[in-house]
């Protein structure tokens, strides 16, 4: 686990407290791309929250990238999201 995906984890488990949390690096798969050239990550997140209930997908969002705060301007180019309610994670 890079420091980065790390800093990512905590901050995601602090501010949104999931039950479940997977983090992968992607970075390599963009190797080449415009965003990477910067040194900056490209990260898939899947987590489940209660905090995600009734809220749709962008407010969800919007709770992700929050988390994340200045990490997106400084450490993540882009992030693949995957934000669940419990009751939605279960029907997978």
């Amino acid at each position: 686990m890079t420091d980065r995906q790390a800093e990512l984890e905590k901050r995601l488990r602090d501010a949104l407290q999931p039950e479940e949390l997977q983090i992968k690096d992607q970075s390599h798969l963009h190797a080449g791309h415009a965003g990477a050239k910067d040194g900056r990550s490209h990260f898939a997140v899947r987590l489940t929250a209660s905090v995600f209930e009734g809220l749709s997908r962008i407010q969800r969002h919007r709770l992700v990238y929050d988390a994340a705060g200045d990490m997106m301007e400084t450490d993540i180019h882009a992030l693949s999201i995957s934000a669940l309610a419990p009751d939605e994670s279960r029907r997978d």
